[in-house]
Parts: structure tokens; C-alpha cells; sequence
């Protein structure tokens, strides 16, 4: 026991935070050299939280557990990588040897462009797959769109690097799409202290997504706010029409003539925004004094620590004296539910409603979560979508089991039963409607630490799996729950099944069979 320990204090709190075997050399009465290797692992742990998440949760006033809404302006960029999914099929078949080939290739253009963002003034709030969310708050100069189009422009410069990546399958092309607008979003910290996730709320979310989706690889597509902001700046050409505007006025995004030299693009505009600063080194063996410093370390870390999810949490406890976690070619199942009704009420929320609406979907986040977890999944994350906002859940990694499609059939029955009991409070003058649709898919995946190893990054699963996954969900219906034939072959001694027939989706070359899970089988 810890009985005479310095550490007794504060174990029930390092439990979840030390690698396995720091933990058991605790017990006893631990030396001072291993309070301080304690010390030592903290703060590598507190680089490593500090490096994946994203610079908008504030780690100074953040108690995990509060939910925290507010309206922020500014301009949002997401970002589309085509080509992707061929150079992951081309690195699998060498394996292990090809997984570490593909890393080392996606890095390489994650490092490139965070370079950029973060020199340019922009915040990277988060990976989802390939792509990319970044925000650039506005300041008092509101600059913030010119300075998040020139970011652009740069990004789409040093795409070059990329154009011709050589594979075991021959050459692979990589190209980005780049969508910018300018407009205003509810952020909000919600969840449990177990459990926290940011989220951007609001219809001006759903236009820079939409911006990103009716623009070109190569270039780089501003909405028609944006374009107003930075007129005068730029020569544009006419892009697609913008749906679902004033029928009086016809609006279509704009797209950027990048025809400037390197001084007409000018150098970059601000400072680049530093890394947080961890805490300072240890030069002390007073045990009190070494026991001081750690508990700061610990009250730093856990905001930022319930921001992830517990098993990728465990890995990064694990894998933080390497700094290192392998890449992998698995077979996970993979499920998107996009839960809608609360997320776009956002907009209609009178003043001081903002704190009713976050608060109940930080309830239903924290219910639905929990269902995850207690069935063996991770809830990466919850992000935009064209309505709502998608929850992006994975069964099989970090840790595979041998039943992860009958996991995610179970979770996602009890996902839906929760989101069919929600009842929304009224917001502005309407009670919002809200309900989800669930697509299930399993499959090859390529699961890394992406992004750049020194700085910003995430742990993420990325390829085709997902992708159609998330084309599943969008399938389903009210309340209604798409699986793929593979997920329908694993579970259908448990769970009824009725056939969709062949659809056609987005990125497959014929129709396939898809079928709606209805509901587990009544026991005889």
C-alpha cells in the first residue's frame, strides 16, 4: 500500500495517468527517484494533451464538466484530400513496411500545412479523416479572412510537393480542396468530467462546409461573405451557385486566381502562434517539493486529459516515453450517427437560451457516450455535418475484439432508444425535432498518430471504410440504422435484418448491397 507514501494523496488520480509499470513501483514508500520519473512522465504527457487538442479549449479556466457556450466571429477553412485512399491501398499490401511508407507520406503533408495555418494565425481544431477544420478568430483589424485565404493559397503552392507520390502500385496524384467563410458559431465544452468534447455550432459551420464541398481541387472557393470581405484583394472567377439564397440576388461562391508572385502574396502576417508551455523541470528532492509539483502537473492535465477518449488515452499514457504509437492496416467497425435537431437550433436561440441548448446536448453526448463505452467503443469525436452534427464512434481500435460488429449493433440500438426519449427544450419559439440516422460499415482502415510529430496531431482511422461509412448514415432514414453487408453477415443470428437492395454510392465502381438494422431478435 501507499500508506506511508507522499503519493497517497493524490493515487486515485495517477492511476489513470501512469504507464502500468510506474504505477505498481509506487507502492510502498517510493524512492525520490521515482516520484521524480513520475514528475518526468507528466510532463511529457502534458506535451503530448497539449499537442492534441486544439487551442480553442481553454486550458487555464476549463473545469471538466462545465459547459461553456459562446459566440464566437470569425473565418473557418475546411480542407478535402482527394487521392488518399489510393495510396493507402497501395502502401497495405507491403504491410507493416507499407504502413509505416504511408505515415511518413501523410506527415510529411499534415506538417506542411500546419506549418502553414500556424504561421499564418489560424487554429487547427481538428483532423476528421484527411480533412481538415481550421478558424481564424476575428481581432480588431479583421483580417482574419485575408489572412485565412492567403493561408490557402500557400497550402495550395505547396501541394506541388505532393503531386507525384511513387507507391508500390505506381504514382499516386494528391489533391486538396480548399472552402473559406466568414460568420459567426456557438463553441461549446460539453460532456462530464469523464468524458469532454468541443464542438462548433450553428448554420455558418454548415456554409464553410458547404463552401469546401462546391469548390475545386487545386484552388481555393470562398462563400459569398467571405468573398465580400476580400474583394478588392484578389481576382476571382464565378464558382457554383449558392443554394437556398434570396431569390432576388444570385449568389455563387468565388474562387481565388492565384496569379500573384511571392511579394504580391507577402510574407506571412503575424507571429506564428507558439506551443503552450509545459511545466518547468524538476531541481529539487524534497519529497513535499517533488509531491507539490506533481499534483500541479496533475491539476494541468486532467481538463486537458478528459478531452480524449479513455482507451486512446490509455494508449498515449502507455506510448509517451517513445512518443511514438505504430501504424497499423486493421479491420474495425465503424459508425457514424448523425444527431440532428439540437446542433442546428444554435441559431435560433434567444439570448441566454445558449446555456439551455448546450447543456442538453452535452446530455445526450454524455448518454451516448457512456452506451459506447460500456460496450467496448471509443467516441472519437463529434463534428460538423451538412445538418446536425456527426458522432464518429469505432469498435476494434485501439482494442479489437472478436464480436465488434455485434458491439456496434448493440451500441447503436441503445443510441438511437436514447436520442428517441430526448426531450428538447424549446429554443427561440420551437421545440426542435430530433432524432439520428446511423450507418455501421467494417473494413480495411489505416489507424496512425497523423498530423505533425513535433506539434499538432491526433490518433485517428482513416481510408475508404470510413469514408463509406459515413455515405451509409446518410442513407438511413429518420431514426433508422444502415449497415453494410459485412456487418449484416456478422450479426444476423442476433439482430433482424431487412434488405435495402444495390445502391449506388459515391466512390464505389458498382452498387452495393445494403440493409437496415431493425431491431435484436426476441429470445424464444
Amino acid at each position: 500500500m501507499l500508506t506511508d507514501s507522499p503519493l497517497t494523496t493524490i493515487e486515485a488520480r495517477l492511476r489513470y495517468l501512469l504507464p502500468a509499470e510506474m504505477y505498481a513501483s509506487m507502492w510502498g514508500n517510493p524512492s525520490v527517484d521515482i516520484m521524480m520519473n513520475v514528475h518526468k512522465h507528466l510532463r511529457t504527457l502534458q506535451r503530448i494533451l497539449h499537442d492534441y487538442t486544439s487551442r480553442q479549449i481553454s486550458v487555464d479556466t476549463l473545469k471538466p464538466g462545465d459547459v461553456k457556450p459562446e459566440w464566437q466571429h470569425g473565418t473557418m477553412m475546411f480542407t478535402d484530400l482527394a487521392g488518399f485512399t489510393r495510396l493507402m491501398e497501395a502502401n497495405a499490401i507491403k504491410g507493416q513496411e507499407g504502413a509505416g511508407d504511408l505515415l511518413m507520406q501523410l506527415n510529411k503533408y499534415f506538417s506542411t500545412m500546419i506549418a502553414i495555418i500556424s504561421k499564418s494565425g489560424g487554429d487547427l481544431v481538428e483532423f476528421t479523416g484527411d480533412a481538415l477544420l481550421v478558424v481564424w478568430p476575428t481581432n480588431d483589424k479583421k483580417d482574419d479572412t485575408l489572412r485565412a485565404v492567403r493561408a490557402g493559397l500557400r497550402m495550395q503552392r505547396a501541394m506541388k510537393d505532393f503531386a507525384e507520390i511513387q507507391t508500390p502500385s505506381g504514382v499516386v496524384n494528391l489533391k486538396m480542396r480548399i472552402g473559406i467563410h466568414s460568420g459567426r458559431f456557438l463553441t461549446a465544452d460539453i460532456g462530464t468530467p469523464r468524458r469532454m468534447e468541443h464542438v462548433l455550432l450553428g448554420k455558418d459551420v454548415q456554409k464553410a462546409k458547404l463552401t469546401e464541398s462546391n469548390g475545386r481541387n487545386e484552388l481555393v472557393n470562398l462563400s459569398p461573405s467571405a468573398y465580400e470581405r476580400v474583394a478588392d484583394h484578389f481576382r476571382f472567377e464565378q464558382g457554383a451557385e449558392v443554394a437556398n439564397e434570396s431569390k432576388e440576388e444570385s449568389k455563387y461562391y468565388m474562387l481565388v486566381n492565384d496569379d500573384l508572385n511571392e511579394d504580391q502574396l507577402g510574407d506571412y502576417e503575424i507571429t506564428p502562434l507558439g506551443r503552450r508551455q509545459a511545466s518547468g523541470m524538476l531541481f529539487t528532492r524534497d519529497k513535499q517539493e517533488v509531491l507539490r509539483q506533481i499534483t500541479g502537473l496533475l491539476n494541468a492535465i486532467e481538463p486537458l486529459a478528459s478531452f480524449i477518449p479513455t482507451p486512446i488515452l490509455s494508449l498515449l499514457v502507455e506510448s509517451a516515453a517513445d512518443r511514438k504509437i505504430p501504424p497499423d492496416f486493421p479491420r474495425p467497425t465503424i459508425m457514424f450517427v448523425n444527431f440532428i435537431g439540437l446542433p442546428e437550433s444554435a441559431d435560433r436561440a434567444l439570448p441566454g437560451e445558449e446555456q439551455k441548448l448546450a447543456s442538453h446536448f452535452s446530455r445526450a453526448f454524455s448518454l451516448i457516450n457512456a452506451a459506447v463505452e460500456s460496450r467496448g467503443g471509443v467516441l472519437k469525436k463529434v463534428t460538423y455535418h451538412l445538418s446536425g452534427s456527426d458522432i464518429v464512434i469505432f469498435f476494434g481500435v485501439p482494442n479489437a475484439h472478436t464480436n465488434d460488429e455485434l458491439r456496434a449493433a448493440s451500441a447503436a440500438v441503445a443510441i438511437r432508444e436514447i436520442v428517441m426519449n430526448i426531450k428538447p427544450p424549446t429554443i427561440g419559439t420551437v421545440q426542435p425535432d430530433v432524432y439520428c440516422q446511423i450507418g455501421i460499415n467494417a473494413g480495411p482502415t489505416f489507424v496512425a498518430e497523423v498530423g505533425d510529430p513535433r506539434g499538432r496531431r491526433e490518433y485517428n482511422v482513416l481510408g475508404d471504410t470510413v469514408n463509406t461509412t459515413a455515405r451509409l448514415m446518410n442513407r438511413a432514414g429518420k431514426n433508422k440504422i444502415v449497415i453494410s453487408d459485412i456487418v449484416r453477415r456478422a450479426i444476423e443470428e442476433k439482430y433482424d435484418c431487412d434488405p435495402l437492395g444495390e445502391v449506388s454510392l459515391k466512390g464505389k465502381s458498382a452498387p452495393i448491397p445494403l440493409f437496415e438494422l431493425v431491431q435484436r431478435k426476441k429470445q424464444n
